[in-house]
């Protein structure tokens, strides 16, 4: 988080920019740094990223909003909202009309455009246990993603073979038309039928993306996962999913967490709860006991006439704070058992004790019932 820039920094605005001043400010630098003026240079593609990210924050009333109060953390593209960190950039979307503006072309509403657009997100689902959510771990995932083909490195057409410019379109991808309505004449645009928005056509396709100019590949990443992480957490990694057309950024891929639950632990946001079960003796005597945390086994002295359902707090001893600092606590529960066997000598003791304590001992008597206590009470 310390390490990103101010979003209205990196789109070179003021806080309380209007809305007009700051797609004005979007547009030219996403023209600036857009991968088509910038081919191979990883620096400008970066900070194209950079740009997508701070104007879809600050395009969006709510997002800047949380953004002006808490920064970075109250739209955290890393640990996002409902328990988990993800959100971030979803794709163009909203932007298509600005990028109409950079790259030509009209567009009507629900039309979708011709120029750079992003790959989608790829969902990849990882299962941790109790142990790897709380403290942290290194996983390797394995998915599918689109790349450029490598036999016609993106072109769609078998190398050697003719391409010509499509008819239809002139070479622009996507065709123009007149629709009169009772409000006058509009312009629609959509992509060309024929060559599927490429600008061209070609006799032969590609033997290996048939025409597609893309390919399926498994991708294998080693990810860390950072502490504190919990069940439905999303990490984002930015840049790793679907290529992008026309020069469009890489998607991301979404790692979801699902996290198993622990045989001793029960998880409450960073804290951890826990049930320790003590016998009658201990909780009137007193004792020490060994409680099992995460970090390993504690030892903890119960005072004497510790009844059942008594809660201690061992503090910091439960999950460490996702992207923050400093950790939970771990509270026990303490669950006095009664004995369920016993033998004639330890029975004939325990009356012993509770006559001692003047109670009374007749346990064979049963507990009157209703009817019997007002039937002795009208008597």
């Amino acid at each position: 988080m310390s390490d990103k820039r101010d979003y209205y920094e990196v789109l070179g605005v003021e806080k309380g920019v209007s809305e007009q001043d700051l797609k004005r400010a979007y547009r030219k630098m996403a023209m600036k740094y857009h991968p088509d003026r910038n081919a191979e240079d990883k620096e400008a593609e970066e900070k194209f990223k950079e740009v997508n990210e701070a104007y879809e924050v600050l395009s969006d009333p709510e997002k800047r909003n949380l953004y002006d109060q808490f920064g970075h953390a109250g739209v955290n593209q890393n640990a996002g909202g409902a328990g988990g960190f993800g959100g971030g950039f979803e794709g163009f979307g909203g932007f298509e009309d600005i990028f109409g503006d950079l790259f030509g072309g009209g567009f009507s509403s629900g039309r979708r455009s011709n120029g750079p657009r992003r790959g989608q997100d790829i969902r990849v689902d990882i299962t941790l246990s109790f142990e790897e959510a709380a403290f942290g771990v290194k996983k390797d995932i394995e998915f599918l993603r689109t790349e450029e083909c490598h036999t016609c490195h993106g072109e769609g057409a078998e190398p050697g073979t003719n391409t010509s410019t499509c008819p239809d379109c002139n070479g622009q991808g996507q065709v123009r038309y007149a629709q009169r309505s009772l409000f006058g004449e509009t312009i629609q645009v959509r992509e060309c039928d024929r060559c599927k928005g490429k600008g061209k056509i070609y006799d032969t396709p590609c033997h290996t993306c048939k025409g597609h100019g893309k390919i399926r590949k498994k991708k294998k990443i080693s990810v860390d996962i950072p502490a504190g992480v919990d069940n439905g957490s999303v990490l984002t990694l930015r840049g790793e999913g679907q290529l992008g057309t026309k020069g469009g950024p890489r998607g991301d891929v979404k790692v979801v967490m699902r996290v198993r639950d622990h045989k001793l632990f029960v998880r409450d946001g960073n804290h951890v709860m826990y049930e320790l079960h003590i016998t009658f003796a201990q909780a009137a005597l007193g004792a020490e006991v060994v409680v099992p945390t995460l970090e390993g086994k504690v030892k903890y002295k119960i005072a004497p006439g510790t009844q059942s359902g008594t809660m201690f707090r061992l503090k910091g001893k439960g999950i460490p704070v996702l992207n923050g600092y400093g950790k939970g606590d771990q509270y026990v529960k303490v669950i006095v058992d009664v004995p369920t066997k016993m033998n004639d000598e330890q029975k004939s003791k325990l009356v012993e004790y509770a006559t001692s304590m003047g109670e009374d001992t007749d346990f064979s008597s049963k507990p009157k019932g209703f009817f019997n206590k007002v039937k002795d009470a009208l008597s």
